[in-house]
């Protein structure tokens, strides 16, 4: 019997849904600087990143179920989508440090501060890496939604997604 594997099945999606998003930038990209990288993989009536978005880099058009669509091109990696987001489901990435930068939302007290080394977890919750938190944004116009920076080895880039939730002070 075959697994069933998938945002439906497993509440995150799987690589192979990721490799047919169009929210997703190419490797050449992202080794160019920040960009977003949109995991959105349902076809449900939501543009909230495409409205976020000040330099038209995602698109959702007509019908409003369409997948958004990133031009890598005109992205320039400001992150107004991740906050954007209501699937939590858009995240930024820099892979042309030394180590890669990964932005991500984050909506669980007590949040981190600059300069801490946290758990960095993947899509599914696991445990993966070591990274030190770069940046805290807590913006009015986010709402609720803080989004967290974290720096970790290049390797992951790909693959962290969060943290760990912290223990409650």
């Amino acid at each position: 019997m075959t697994q069933k594997t998938g945002v439906l099945y497993q509440g995150y999606p799987s690589e192979q849904e990721l490799s047919g998003a169009p929210g997703v930038p190419s490797d050449e990209r992202i080794k160019k600087g920040p960009v977003a990288f949109i995991e959105c993989v349902q076809e449900i009536p939501c543009n909230p990143c495409e409205e976020a978005c000040p330099y038209g880099a995602i698109t959702v058009g007509k019908p409003i179920t369409n997948l958004p669509k990133l031009d890598e091109e005109k992205c320039i990696g400001c992150g107004t989508c991740i906050a954007a987001c209501p699937g939590l489901a858009i995240f930024m990435l820099n892979g042309s440090k030394q180590k890669a930068e990964v932005s991500f939302p984050y909506e669980y007290y007590p949040l981190p501060q600059k300069g801490d080394v946290v758990d960095c977890v993947d899509r599914e919750g696991k445990l993966v890496v070591k990274g030190t938190v770069l940046r805290v944004v807590k913006s009015p116009r986010y709402d609720a939604t803080a989004v967290l920076t974290v720096e970790v080895p290049m390797k992951y880039i790909k693959i962290v997604r969060s943290i760990k939730r912290l223990g409650r002070s």
